[in-house]
């Protein structure tokens, strides 16, 4: 149970930090993106703010077995750069500069009842069948 609890916390104030910087808004986002208009840094400092926290995360994690919740640690031990990832991550950065939305902001948007937020989650749905039908065994 602490664990579900842990989990719920942790979106809730992930979620509400996307309110709060304007990073559940596309055109905020696509304001970071697009250079063809004025261009609008706050997400920079937004990812800089996330790249920190996370790096204090994982130095906590790094040397432990076992989270502060009880459940085991199992960090990435994979590291290499191929092809699969490549694809994804173009993928990725194509469907973020054409929405101006990635999943953590779609489930904000998702869970605000907005028609984009609708259609990008049911989109990665789908995208995410076809890569797991795809895929070798």
């Amino acid at each position: 149970m602490l664990m579900v609890i842990a989990a719920f916390l942790c979106g809730l104030i992930f979620g509400v930090g996307l309110l709060i910087s304007g990073m559940a808004n596309p055109d905020k986002v696509l304001g970071f993106l697009n250079l063809s208009q004025p261009w609008d840094p706050s997400l920079a400092f937004v990812m800089l703010g996330a790249i920190a926290v996370g790096i204090v995360g994982f130095r906590l994690a790094k040397g432990r077995q076992m989270s502060f919740c009880g459940a085991p640690i199992r960090l990435p031990e994979n590291n290499t750069v191929d092809r699969a990832l490549l694809v994804g991550a173009i993928l990725f950065g194509l469907g973020w500069g054409l929405a101006g939305i990635c999943p953590g902001p779609a489930l904000v948007l998702l869970g605000a009842g907005a028609g984009k937020g609708v259609l990008f989650v049911l989109s990665m749905l789908a995208g995410m069948w076809i890569v797991n039908k795809a895929r070798p065994a």
